[in-house]
């Protein structure tokens, strides 16, 4: 029996294929797209995927202002902070943060969903939010993806 015939190939940083995708964010669910945005940023929709490497794409997300909440979530759900102050738990909906930016929803989403480690932070960094249509990423020639 030939036993390198049954070798586990690992990816590492130099074998890795990465690209960029577009995810259009209209009208879908915010946890829906989130879910599927933090699959795309770890690898795992590809055959190479290896836990401990950043085998994952640059995503970019765009029309993050139309994202639409199912139930009465945009005035019942809370996002908690603490400052470190005694007395300092700050508390937030989701109708808040998106009056400041509807981007803010998306990238807490998707972190939420991705490891909490040295990686996790990484992985973090190939997101890409806008609120609008336009994106200044056309140079990468990023694929559209249909969720």
């Amino acid at each position: 029996m030939d036993t390198l015939s049954y070798k586990t190939v690992s990816a590492n940083r130099t074998t890795v294929q990465k690209e960029w995708v577009v995810v259009d964010a209209q009208a879908l669910v915010l946890g829906r797209v989130a879910s599927e945005v933090a699959k795309i940023l770890r690898g795992k929709n590809k055959p190479s995927f290896t836990p401990h490497v950043d085998c994952g794409d640059n995503v970019i997300v765009i029309n993050a202002d139309k994202v639409r909440l199912t139930g009465k979530k945009w005035n019942q759900k809370v996002y908690v902070r603490h400052t470190g102050f005694p007395g300092g738990q700050r508390i937030s909906t989701p109708k808040l943060l998106k009056e400041k930016s509807s981007a803010i929803l998306i990238e807490k989403a998707v972190k939420g969903m991705l490891p909490k480690n040295k990686l996790g932070s990484k992985l973090f960094t190939n997101l890409h939010v806008y609120e609008g249509t336009e994106h200044p990423h056309t140079a990468q020639q990023p694929k559209e993806i249909n969720l």
